[in-house]
Formats: C-alpha cells, structure tokens, sequence
C-alpha cells in the first residue's frame, strides 16, 4: 500500500495497517456474508456495557444494498436490471457489444464491464473470454430469485478476481420460499409473451424446489443511427428459457440452472454499423454441490464446495460488420466467432470460534477454466496499413476454425487461493474485521488483496464504518491472447488492474419507522487496461470520489417511501479529464402503498444525470440527462390464490439514451420507450 501525500488516505491507511498488525489478518467468507437474513445483515445487535441497552451494530463489513422478493414484485421487476437500477451508485447502462447489461459502479466502466463481480448463490459466472457475464446475456428474469444484494466498492478479499468496482450475489429461492406449486403467464409491449412454474416441497427429508421460466419478445420500436448515418430499427429480439433446481437434505446442498438464449438480435451491430439480422445462441449451465462438516471438533465447522459452469457464444445468423458495397466486400464485412468455455472450482472454508470475541474464518480453494472449440467464419483478413478499414478481402466466406486465423486460440486457465480472516468484538460498540486473501493465476501471477472495516455504535441509533479494501481484476482471455480481432488484440505481458477503496459510512435508525445511511468513497486504480493501436495495455490510472444517501420511512402501515441519490466523479489521472460516459448524479425514490383489499400501488422514478463523454470523443457536448416514471398495480389474494400485475415503464416516454463509445453511433444508444407489460399467476 502506498502512501500519496493525501491525509484522508494516510488517515485510513494507519487505521488498516495497525488493524491487520494487530489481527494477525484475516477475510470474511462469501457463504457466511450473504446466508444471513436482511435484518442481521442491516443491522446486527450487541450488548453494550455503557448503556445497558441493545445498540445496533452493522456488522456488515461493506456498503450493502439488499433487494427482496417483496421489493421486486413491489417494483413490478420482469429482469435483475429493473431491480439493479434502483441502487444508488449502480448504472445500467448499455453495451455496444449487442446491448448486453453494462453495471458501472460509481463511475467505474468499461467496453466489456469486467469490473463489476456477479455471483449465483455466492459463485461467480464470470466468462473467461472477456471477463464478464458473456456478452451473449439476454438479461436474467426474476421468478427463481429470493433475493438479491450488492456490494459497492472493491471486493476482492471476500469473492478474489474481478470484485474490482462491485459484486452482485442473485440468491435463488428454496422451498421455503416457494412452498407449493405456483404458474402464471406474462404479456406485453414489443410482442412479449411468457410463463413461469414455480415448485418447493419436502420428500421423506429432501427439500426440493424449481422455478422455469420462458419468455420471447421482439425488438424494441426504436430507430438508431449507425456509424454510417443510417437509420434502422434496433435488432433486440430474444428468447429466453431458464431453469432452476435446489435439492438439500441435513448437512448437503445441490443447486443447478440452465439459461438458453435463442435468436438474440446484435442491437448496433458488433461494429456500430448496424445489423437487422445478425443474431446469436448461447447456453449457460451450473450446478455446485455443497457439504457442512459441523461436529468436526468444539468450536469448529467446515464447508466443502464443488461447483461447474459451463457456457457457449454461437453464430445463428452470421453477423454483417460493414454493409453490403464496403470497399472490397460487396456483400459486406462477416465476421463470426463462437466459442465454449467450462470451469470447475472447490472451495473449502472453516470457522473457528473458540478464541473470546473472535470469529476466525479461513479457507482455500482452486479453479481450472477452459476456452476450447474457438470457430470463426469470416471474409476478411486484418490489414493495419489500410487503416481506418483495416480489412483485406479473403474473396470468400472461410471457415477459419482450428487455423492460425482464427479470432482467438483454445486457452485454460488455472488459479488457487488462501484467505484467512478474524472478526473482532474487542468492546461493547466496536467491531473490527481485517483480511488478507492471496490468489495464484497459472497465465499472470499472482495478486495479495488485504481489507480492514471498523464498526462503531457511535451511539444508541448511528453507526459509523471505516473501510478499506483492496482489490484486483484479472485480465481476460480477450485481452491477453486474442490474435485476429478487428476491435482489439491481446497481450500476453498483461498485469491485473489494481484498486484500493476507502469509504466512511454512517447508518442512522431515527426511529423504528425512519432510517437513513450516508457514504463516502475514495478511489484509486492503477494499470487499467486500455486498448491502444497496437492492442491491450496496462496505460490507466484513474481515481474516483463520490457519495452516496439513502432514506426508507414507513410512513403508515400501509406507505412505505424509498429514496437514494449517488454522485460520482472519476478522473482520467493520465489525461487530467473526466473519465466519462457514466452519469455524475443518480436519484431514484418509490413509494409503496397498499389498500386493504390488497391492492399494490407502487410508482417510482429514477432520473440519470448527464454522461460526459470520454476525452478522445470529437462529441464534446455530454449526453442529456434523463428521468422515466414507472406504475406498477398489482392485486393479490383474488379468490386466495389468484394474483395479477401491470405495470407501465416509461409512463410518459422520456427520450432515454445510454452513450455509444468514442468514434461510435452517433444517436446513441437509444432504450425503449412507453411499454407495459400485465401478470397473471395462481397458486395450487
């Protein structure tokens, strides 16, 4: 850790590294952080010998947004990005990589959005290729989640790789959540229709529970302007099929799922020259199998994880880079690669308890991953001195699969780690947890992430935390030894892309009906990858500052308000400019309201600040800001079993766009307008 001149940093600085001293350093576990109830993890209580009195202590070592399955039917969420726009310092944006979800977090972002962390039950989905969530998404529906919670700020020393800017942990339901057998049926705008079965029982002991859920829609009516001035409606169509599995019995767990995507539409184009018919396939599959080891020996547990992900990038419609009459292509520029990937992981974690007022975690664990089947069929060979079309015709369309044409060699990857943590009880209304984690990566070395948060009832209703955490992204697949990409090309000597945060956080409980939480944050990122003319390199040094406020008050029984606001503002150190295409001030507020007959009313607003765009955009005027008001009504308990939903998005069709890239679609990039979509579900 290094020391810059600054004395906020000197200040937290000295704080971590006497805590770690003084600890002997330590980590917190995925498993334990997010296995607790909403209510432990807000606000966790201890005695307090000054007082005599309960005082509230936020044990959780992290800024921590936690949305439930009664919020997301609140809000009328169809997709986990309904959901994730409502977190303050949390921007769904769009990608120009066929508009899969971008989640830039407090100004962190990026092409592929590597940095933002998302888990499955506490197990990450990272693609290897480009390092996150595989850029053939499709978004992910809602049926089969219990909850979901969000870290802001670096992870690294709880979750390893690519907790960088924040992690996001879906939590599937299980038969407690779905006890009996539920189905329903979904309609809406842009030609959507859908359905969903939902089971939770118990056998003789078995706990089994299963969501499936399938859902088709057509593309948005919107018109975007490609690279080339021409106006096209975006090429957003997909279907979506996912599937949900959790068996437990005693001490084990199994839980599988399986998401399909069929004919999903590139939006802008893999190249922003539009495409109305390229489209892709994937598969994505997991199933981890888990085994609590707890009468070992007094005071100590064990938890053994194995855990499988496999994925696919398919072509179905070969996609069309440049149109028909380019130069040299009279049928256009084809360029289609796919891939598969599988990984494997164990993970083996303890808790200790027998030293007074410690919780000591320990754990370790390894990871094998695999690119293999890397196709590619293309008309074009990379030309660099015919910049700015660097593309020589073949003079057909090969299938250059298996050649050193194509886009990217077969690569594995293997990695282990080894963390050990302590969490401190050392007086009544102090709490410290410190951490260290060290993670070796067969393909670039090796990475040490350490992590301090002191907790402090300040008094009998606030709290105060003081956090630093250091974390680390590893360089994709993508980036180190892709060899034939007309977007960028690897680099093997790549190093992994470093951040220490530093945060102070307050929570304030006023009353048993109103609470508040204030944080600030402070940044600091070095060799961040950027992809130069000669490919990827380690050139990016950027810090970020910002603060974040969020309210909830029950107002009445039946009233309850929500209300967040996060500004940010991130700083190209190389340049001195801002970093750009993120929006500076969020705000987002709801209010849910319901009637005795049980009747839902909940609308809500969110509103984006202006993005300004990154240095090198000849587009010196920032994008607009925009806000979209949503109504969602939602009636339950018809007949006891009955239940229906509609809600209207965009209520008033705000013109809301996300920003295309430097050089990239001069309209932007455009998300829908007004659209509704209506629920009907019943309960056997």
């Amino acid at each position: 850790m290094r020391v810059k001149g600054n004395r906020t940093k000197q200040f937290f600085l000295a704080v971590c590294i006497s805590s770690v001293l003084i600890c002997q350093t330590n980590v917190v576990h995925a498993e334990d952080l997010w296995d607790m109830s909403l209510e432990e993890l807000q606000s966790m209580r201890v005695t307090s010998i000054a007082t005599g009195t309960e005082t509230p202590l936020d044990k959780a070592a992290s800024v921590v947004s936690v949305i439930t399955a009664e919020d997301i039917a609140a809000m009328g969420a169809t997709d986990i990005d309904h959901v994730l726009e409502t977190v303050p310092g949390l921007h769904v944006g769009l990608s120009d990589q066929a508009y899969f979800s971008k989640y830039t977090f407090r100004g962190i972002t990026s092409t592929f959005n590597p940095q933002a962390l998302m888990l499955i039950n506490g197990i990450p989905i990272t693609g290897l290729f480009s390092g996150n969530r595989g850029n053939v998404w499709g978004g992910m529906p809602i049926k089969s989640v219990e909850r979901i919670e969000v870290i802001r700020g670096a992870g690294s020393a709880l979750y390893g790789a690519d907790a960088f800017a924040g992690v996001i942990n879906v939590i599937t339901k299980t038969v407690k959540d779905l006890d009996g057998t539920t189905i329903g049926a979904r309609a809406g705008s842009f030609d959507t229709y859908g359905g969903w079965v939902a089971h939770g029982d118990s056998y003789d002991g078995y706990e089994f529970a299963t969501t499936i859920e399938y859902q088709s829609k057509h593309s948005w009516d919107e018109e975007v302007v490609d690279i080339l001035g021409k106006s096209q409606d975006a090429n957003t169509a997909v279907d979506a099929f996912d599937l949900r599995l959790d068996l437990a019995k005693d001490k084990w767990r199994v839980r599988a799922g399986y998401q399909n995507r069929n004919d999903l539409g590139i939006a802008n184009g893999l190249a922003q020259s539009h495409d109305e018919k390229g489209q892709y396939d994937s598969d994505r599959a997991n199933i981890d199998f888990t085994y609590l080891f707890d009468d070992i020996a007094d005071n100590l547990e064990l938890e053994t994880r194995l855990s499988y992900y496999y994925y696919t990038q398919q072509v179905d419609t070969n996609p069309i880079l440049f149109p028909a009459g380019s130069p040299g292509f009279p049928e256009g520029v084809i360029g289609a690669p796919g891939y598969r990937e599988e990984q494997a992981r164990f993970d083996l974690s303890g808790l200790y308890q027998g030293l007074d007022g410690h919780f000591l975690r320990f754990g370790t664990g390894g990871f094998w991953g695999d690119i293999y089947e890397t196709t590619e069929l293309k008309n074009f060979d990379l030309d660099f001195s015919l910049l700015p079309f660097p593309f020589a015709p073949r003079g057909s369309l090969d299938d250059v699969s298996d050649t050193a044409d194509v886009f990217l060699p077969e690569k594995d990857r293997t990695s282990y780690y080894a963390f050990v943590q302590d969490e401190w009880q050392f007086a009544p209304d102090w709490a410290l947890t410190t951490g260290l984690r060290y993670d070796k990566y067969s393909d670039f070395g090796g990475t040490t992430n350490p992590r301090a948060a002191l907790v402090w009832a300040t008094t009998d209703s606030i709290t105060t935390k003081l956090l630093y955490g250091k974390a680390f992204r590893a360089p994709s697949i993508n980036e180190l030894f892709v060899t034939s990409n007309p977007v960028a090309l690897g680099n093997s000597e790549l190093d992994p892309e470093i951040i220490d945060s530093y945060e102070l956080a307050f929570s304030h409980q006023v009353s048993d009906a109103f609470n508040y939480n204030l944080n600030l944050f402070f940044y600091e990122i070095d060799d961040y990858v950027q992809i130069g003319p000669s490919g990827a390199e380690n050139t990016g040094r950027r810090d970020g500052k910002g603060a974040e406020a969020e309210m909830e008050y029950r107002a009445s029984k039946n009233l309850t308000l929500f209300a967040n606001y996060a500004h940010q503002k991130s700083k190209d150190k190389n340049l001195n400019t801002n970093v750009g295409e993120a929006p500076n001030h969020q705000f987002y507020t709801r209010a849910q309201f319901k009637t005795g007959n049980g009747l839902h009313i909940t609308p809500q607003f969110n509103w984006v600040g202006k993005q300004k765009r990154a240095a090198a955009d000849a587009r010196t005027e920032p994008l607009d800001d925009h806000g979209y008001f949503d109504l969602t009504l939602r009636q339950t308990g018809i007949k006891e079993r009955w239940e229906v939903s509609a809600t209207v998005r965009n209520l008033f069709n705000a013109d809301v766009r996300e920003p295309s890239p430097v050089g990239g679609a001069p309209s932007d990039f455009i998300k829908p307008g007004r659209n509704f979509v209506a629920e009907l579900s019943y309960r056997l």
